[in-house]
């Protein structure tokens, strides 16, 4: 299950992460809470805000795979985690002093949206340079599983202590956190990274990234149910503090509590994955049945009637969500030539993150005008028949094992080539 760890430079990445990814997760929780605070519970401002941080994606996810293939991953992580202690400060100290306001954190969503757009990218390529090829899985499960311990501890400490301090130590806390991960990169052997050849610039390597993925029947599948999933199902971490506020009338400590539930089963899925990563190489079959778990169990969740209930419904919820990203993460990295993974990533990054500047503010409308259940329910519902379609369409095209029931002369198995 712990593989990867062998390999000293990925041990220094994953201490890391382990401290700065509970910092990124208190951080994330005060600023939901603090947008709420400022616009007057409104569930649209903390759309807009998951807006003004995603929007840049759209804008820079393509570029940034192109750069993550021409330069040295490890100086440029180390540049862009330097900014993020930058963002995190200057929000602190905005909250502290008593002035921030409303468009201080749309601002500051922005420049973390724009650092975010760059280093993810980077940082999923830098993976397989950390590892190598037939380590991937695991470290990418592994990164998961501490995000999602992360997503445990960070929620927890930071819903008690938003009540005890308020939200502005908490930036601060994450500022400091990112010096963890500054240091682990610094302390890297560069040369005992698995680098792929370097790529000189050139004009047209985007347009070659887009018909690379073209031309893969597997990564279009990926793609799409990822678009679909990412925009309309995983936009329910956002409808979190609308629910616990306005559906169950809770403080930041039960917004808390839900998240830390979520990630009970996120935490859980990781660990599993990594296991798995050892065994077997990712499938697309594993992908397809856990989107349509996180659909069925998203839709399923909002209609629990208690906050006991609801916030057990979200344990196996966030499960199939991070065995659905997992895999797809590592269907991706492990099926792509190197010279080509940073565009390949970039392009992956764009459908994972570039549509919740329309699902962030899509949540809060539909929130706003139909519950805080209804995205919920909907956003189940869509990712539900987004796995079906699409294993409908890679079945008839032969591409994943499942058996056929044949009546009149009995049960009858159609093997298909595995994928």
């Amino acid at each position: 299950m712990f593989a990867s760890l062998r390999v000293r430079n990925y041990r220094l990445f994953f201490s890391g992460q382990v401290i700065s990814n509970v910092g990124t997760w208190m951080q994330r929780i005060a600023q939901d809470w603090l947008v709420f605070q400022l616009s007057g519970n409104n569930p649209v401002a903390l759309g807009i805000a998951v807006a003004f941080q995603f929007t840049p994606t759209l804008l820079l996810s393509l570029w940034a795979g192109v750069l993550a293939d021409r330069v040295d991953k490890r100086r440029m992580l180390i540049l862009i985690q330097s900014i993020n202690c930058l963002q995190a400060t200057l929000l602190g100290v905005l909250n502290l002093t008593g002035v921030v306001q409303i468009w201080h954190v749309y601002l500051l969503c922005m420049m973390l949206g724009i650092t975010s757009a760059i280093e993810v990218p980077t940082r999923q390529s830098f993976v397989a340079e950390m590892v190598g090829r037939d380590q991937i899985a695991n470290a990418v499960a592994l990164n998961s599983s501490i995000f999602n311990l992360a997503r445990i501890v960070g929620p927890a400490i930071a819903g008690f202590a938003i009540t005890w301090v308020g939200t502005g130590w908490l930036f601060i806390a994450n500022a400091v956190s990112t010096i963890a991960v500054v240091t682990g990169l610094a302390l890297m052997n560069p040369a005992k990274l698995f680098r792929g050849p370097a790529i000189p610039r050139a004009k047209g390597q985007l347009m070659e990234g887009l018909r690379y993925v073209r031309h893969r029947s597997d990564l279009v599948t990926v793609m799409v149910l990822m678009f679909f999933v990412s925009t309309f199902g995983i936009t329910y971490f956002t409808s979190l503090p609308i629910v616990a506020a306005n559906v169950f009338h809770t403080q930041a400590d039960g917004y808390g509590l839900l998240s830390t539930l979520v990630a009970v089963g996120t935490f859980v899925g990781a660990l599993l994955s990594a296991r798995r990563g050892i065994k077997s190489r990712p499938r697309v079959r594993t992908m397809l049945i856990a989107a349509a778990g996180l659909g069925l169990f998203e839709f399923i969740t909002a209609f629990m009637p208690t906050y006991l209930a609801f916030g057990l419904g979200l344990i196996p919820l966030g499960f199939a969500t991070i065995t659905f990203l997992n895999t797809a993460n590592a269907l991706v990295q492990t099926s792509v030539t190197p010279e080509m993974r940073g565009r390949v990533m970039g392009i992956y990054v764009l459908v994972l993150i570039g549509g919740n500047p329309i699902g962030g503010p899509m949540t809060g409308w539909m929130a706003d005008a139909f519950g805080g259940r209804s995205p919920f329910y909907i956003g189940g519902a869509i990712s539900l028949i987004a796995a079906v379609v699409c294993a409908v369409v890679l079945i008839r095209r032969g591409g994943v094992s499942l058996p056929v029931r044949r009546f009149g002369n009995g049960l009858r198995v159609l093997k298909r080539e595995r994928v």
